[in-house]
């Protein structure tokens, strides 16, 4: 039976023509977790932006907010957050000591970074842990990375937070290379300044053989 569709988180632009094209298949992309899901979702007849999550699932209400819990406007990065239209569409909260149930606040606050644009396509940036702040500008690591791991001889990459001297912070690229690969920091420092902001350029590059994970 040929593969018709594959369900995944939303991938980038390139990522996503070159599977659709590899495969021969469509990709149904959404955003959601363990407690909500899905949140979003971009289905086949969707015409969407590749990369974005799609629209609101009907079931939940979705908006952006700010450290607050206020809505910032459209296309503005801030914290995803949504509640049920109806009941049992999500979980009620989590369970703690005895048993008692610690329900969610009104509106369930994710942790994910995000937008909204004018069509209503939700955009995942970032986890909140994981954003940098930079020279007065939010840094997403995962965009850092996305652009990094395009180099052909980077095989993973991790962007991650480092104090700066002049306040806020500064980032540290740590990379792993393709088996048989050489890479010099300064031409992975020049594919970066080529693809992204200023701001968004690590300060600094580590090669390591392997990235740990858990």
């Amino acid at each position: 039976m040929p593969l018709r569709f594959i369900s995944a988180a939303p991938v980038d632009a390139t990522s996503y023509r070159d599977i659709e094209k590899r495969y021969g298949c469509r990709i149904v992309t959404m955003y959601g977790m363990t407690e909500a899901f899905p949140i979003a979702v971009k289905g086949v007849a969707d015409e969407g932006v590749p990369g974005t999550s799609g629209r609101p699932n009907p079931n939940f209400e979705v908006r952006i907010v700010d450290a607050d819990g206020d809505p910032v406007p459209a296309g503005t990065v801030g914290e995803i957050a949504c509640r049920p239209r109806y009941p049992y569409v999500m979980s009620e909260g989590y369970v703690g000591g005895g048993l008692r149930v610690e329900r969610h606040p009104e509106w369930f606050r994710t942790r994910d970074l995000g937008t909204l644009d004018d069509d209503r396509q939700l955009t995942y940036v970032d986890r909140v842990k994981d954003s940098l702040r930079r020279r007065g500008e939010n840094v997403s690591s995962v965009e850092v990375e996305t652009v990094v791991m395009r180099h052909p001889a980077v095989l993973e990459a991790a962007a991650i937070r480092v104090p700066s001297e002049l306040g806020e912070d500064d980032i540290l690229l740590i990379v792993t290379l393709r088996p048989g690969a050489a890479l010099a920091c300064p031409e992975l420092l020049d594919f970066c300044a080529a693809r992204m902001p200023y701001f968004c350029v690590p300060r600094f590059v580590e090669t390591v053989d392997e990235l740990p994970k858990n």
